[in-house]
């Protein structure tokens, strides 16, 4: 695996979809959120390919979603960076500085400056609390100081320092700390996405979407931790997960016959369109048990 932290808001479909369970019809707001293009959307008599990631994405594709969703500023959802030096075991170091690099992710969207810098400068110190060089940070902090007119270049260095970090880990035969860093910057992709963007109160389809596909996503973030079950703070947050997991299980997204591409090269699926049936509970149960995973994470 090349790339190190974002299994983020589109990224997998796997190759089963029957229906597990419905929902209850108490309990079901009988939402139906089709994302099926019109016929007028036709090119050359063929309707468009939606593009699915289902493989890691980096920084500069984490802030394409974010914008494509419409998350707002509010810098009050990020992990304050004054908790950084509270964090004294190695797991809830691997953690944040998952958590932290998706923050930073966020923050770029909205143009570099000096609250972006100061996650760059705690995103070094993390990985310094994990041996890390911090040689792998200091070219992006020094070029964001001498430069902040090429926010796309930042992202680009950032990108390469965590592939950096990552390999370090490996190398050293801590596969499970990166794991837990893959796991915190889900988690707060999650995060960002059910607090900013989800308002149940007004659903958009598009976002419900974006939110649903990550059952398929937990799926395979269960299936990467399983292999660091030596490691007891992995397997007590897989526990939660798959708790979490629970309620992504009871609904379930379909295709048409016929109309899924799989791309293992650049590790997209295509299609043009999915359709759910998912109650709007359900979506609040995902929320909140989301919020209280990283409440938990990110408190020292």
């Amino acid at each position: 695996m090349k790339r190190l932290l974002y299994f983020l808001i589109i990224l997998l479909i796997p190759f089963a979809f029957s229906c597990k369970h419905g929902l209850k019809e108490k309990e079901s707001f009988n939402a139906v959120f089709s994302t099926y293009k019109s016929d007028t959307t036709k090119k050359n008599g063929k309707a468009p390919k939606n593009e699915i990631f289902y493989g890691i994405l980096t920084p500069v594709e984490i802030c394409t979603i974010f914008n494509r969703l419409g998350i707002t500023y509010n810098n009050a959802t990020l992990n304050p960076i004054s908790n950084r030096d509270q964090y004294l075991s190695s797991s809830k170091a691997s953690i944040n500085t998952g958590i932290y690099g998706v923050d930073f992710g966020y923050l770029k969207m909205f143009g570099i400056g000096q609250q972006m810098i100061d996650y760059m400068v705690t995103i070094r110190e993390m990985s310094n609390k994990l041996g890390i060089p911090d040689s792998y940070l200091t070219e992006p902090i020094k070029k964001v100081q001498s430069d902040i007119s090429e926010p796309d270049t930042i992202m680009f260095l950032m990108d390469d320092a965590f592939t950096k970090m990552e390999s370090h880990l490996r190398e050293g035969g801590r596969e499970s700390t990166a794991g837990l860093m893959v796991m915190g910057g889900w988690v707060e992709a999650m995060y960002i996405a059910t607090q900013l963007v989800y308002n149940p109160d007004k659903p958009d389809p598009e976002v419900i979407q974006k939110i649903a596909q990550q059952k398929y996503t937990l799926t395979t973030l269960l299936s990467f931790l399983k292999n660091y079950y030596d490691d007891p703070v992995v397997v007590y947050y897989s526990k939660k997960l798959k708790y979490l997991k629970n309620y992504f299980d009871s609904f379930d997204i379909y295709f048409k016959k016929g109309d899924l591409e799989i791309d293992t090269v650049k590790q997209v699926f295509r299609s043009t369109g999915s359709q759910m049936t998912v109650s709007v509970e359900t979506l609040n149960r995902i929320r909140d048990y989301v919020n209280k995973l990283r409440t938990e994470m990110v408190t020292p």
